[in-house]
């Protein structure tokens, strides 16, 4: 692997990578060039590129290394992904996983960028900066991930099968507030909700994997189970650490096995809506977990509300516990 890597930088090196994407150097040394830093904003030139070397160093950020290393700084591409940009015969498509890595990665960049991404989260109760990094909360703006992704050499064939783009070959996400779903290290989809109401929420096709978050909790002795991602996210913000999210009241056979892998009480907080479908759900949730020995307590909001709703009109985390407390079996 060595040799090859060696062979890939000596066909390019890295002076002519910078010069073939816009970068001006001027010399600064028998075998030295510097211009301006392409991986931050700077007013002096402190970006340095040793021809003898074929290295380079940013006395501004920090930053230096070979050509490899430079290419995965400048698009946030892993090392076998930075391969595949030199070498024709190598393809990001060799590790699935890396494509909906690299859309998570994109999205969380969109967040900050688009204002009513921000205003979205605000009204609905979720501000904590470090919660939103931590759930690697990202926003789709739509229209511009397609170009993202095969900028950096996934075919659009993948994009597709993968269930990023739609059968049109369009953004699948747009104007949606993204959460990731992960299952152990990996990604396994992705939840997208609108910010509108023009589109409707939605997963990538697929499996929605096992408990959200579940690796966390998995040893508590009481769990909080909510249907919403929101829900999770106000609950976790006002220091609930136990909770974990079923992505909907119906839970998959993951989900069902998860809880009852250990003797533990559930407290069951879903929707309490006019209809009663999140009651009757977890009624019958209740029912199916007491058969396999779980103890299972129902939390009883006030009605029409849900937790996220509950915390955005002005409930508070000891009231929230005064419910659990109370919470029926």
């Amino acid at each position: 692997m060595s040799e090859d890597v060696e062979t890939l930088k000596r066909r390019l090196p890295l002076l002519e990578y910078l010069r073939q994407h816009h970068w001006t150097g001027h010399p600064a040394g028998r075998s030295e060039f510097v211009g301006f830093c392409p991986l931050h904003e700077e007013t002096r030139p402190s970006f340095y590129v040793n021809t003898r070397k074929d290295v380079f160093y940013c006395h501004g950020c920090g930053q230096g290394g070979d050509l490899i290393r430079f290419i995965q700084l400048s698009r946030r591409l892993s090392f076998r992904q930075s391969l595949a940009c030199l070498d024709p015969q190598t393809t990001p498509e060799a590790d699935p996983v890396a494509v909906i890595e690299q859309a998570t990665a994109f999205y969380r960049q969109q967040l900050d960028q688009h204002p009513e991404a921000m205003f979205y989260l605000n009204q609905r109760g979720l501000h904590d900066r470090a919660l939103i990094r931590e759930l690697e909360i990202g926003y789709a703006p739509g229209g511009s991930l397609r170009r993202h992704l095969t900028e950096q050499g996934y075919s659009f064939d993948l994009l597709r099968q993968s269930g990023l783009l739609n059968v049109n070959g369009s953004d699948a996400f747009y104007q949606r507030i993204v959460f990731p779903l992960r299952q152990g290290e990996h990604i396994v989809n992705l939840y997208g909700r609108s910010i509108g109401a023009a589109f409707a929420h939605r997963f990538m096709p697929g499996t929605k994997g096992g408990l959200y978050a579940w690796e966390k909790i998995r040893h508590c002795s009481e769990v909080i189970l909510v249907e919403g991602l929101f829900d999770y996210a106000v609950l976790r913000q006002v220091g609930f650490h136990n909770v974990t999210c079923s992505l909907g009241t119906h839970l998959n056979t993951d989900q069902l096995r998860q809880l009852c892998e250990s003797s533990r009480t559930v407290y069951l907080a879903f929707d309490v809506d006019a209809n009663r479908s999140g009651q009757r759900a977890a009624e019958q949730l209740a029912h199916r977990l007491g058969a396999q020995g779980i103890a299972v307590r129902r939390v009883l909001l006030p009605h029409g509300h849900d937790p996220n709703s509950f915390f955005v009109q002005g409930g508070d985390a000891r009231q929230f516990q005064s419910f659990v407390e109370a919470a029926l079996p």
